[in-house]
């Protein structure tokens, strides 16, 4: 793809992807903190402050990005999915650094 198939639709989908991920971590850090029996001021604070967590949290959060690629998948609106994806892999250079860099 390149930029001159660049839509609306693509633009939607992107900030969906950049968003959701970010809307989603403090749901996920909730339902950890319920499971392990932990406060979520206590798991916020691994959060904020150590890296490979944050990375792992973020990890699971952006499972939520797999919903909205279905739904508008079967919804047959491949501009807006493929905006989902591209803002799924926005993700992936932080979390390639915090796995395997640092």
């Amino acid at each position: 793809m390149n930029l001159r198939n660049w839509s609306i639709a693509h633009t939607k989908g992107l900030i969906l992807g950049l968003l959701s991920p970010l809307i989603f971590i403090p749901v996920v850090i909730f339902l950890l903190s319920w499971v392990q029996n932990f406060q979520f001021q206590q798991m916020w604070h691994m959060f904020t402050l150590d890296p490979m967590t944050r990375s792992k949290i973020m990890s699971i959060a952006i499972i939520s990005n797999l919903a909205w690629f279905y739904t508008f998948l079967n919804r047959e609106k491949y501009g807006i999915a493929m905006g989902v994806i591209v803002g799924t892999i926005g993700f992936l250079p932080y979390i390639i650094y915090v796995n395997f860099i640092m």
